[in-house]
């Protein structure tokens, strides 16, 4: 009986590093511009359109965290 083991290495360089580390940094501004765009929009409401939706204004930031989440 016979193994056969194909081993492939895939070689990295720095170039792809730079682009995968560019694309990581696009990502995490998109996300931030998700939740402070959303922090912005409730902080516009009052108390009492806060309420209606079930929110305290204490919860503004993890809404807005969960908004960034779902995106």
């Amino acid at each position: 009986m016979a193994f056969v083991n194909d081993i492939r290495s895939i070689e990295i360089g720095i170039a792809d590093r730079v682009r995968a580390l560019a694309a990581q940094i696009r990502a995490a501004l998109a996300r931030r511009r998700i939740y402070l765009r959303t922090l912005e929009e409730l902080r516009r409401l009052d108390n009492r359109e806060l309420a209606d939706l079930g929110i305290h204004p204490s919860e503004l930031g993890r809404v807005a965290r969960e908004a960034v989440d779902r995106a």
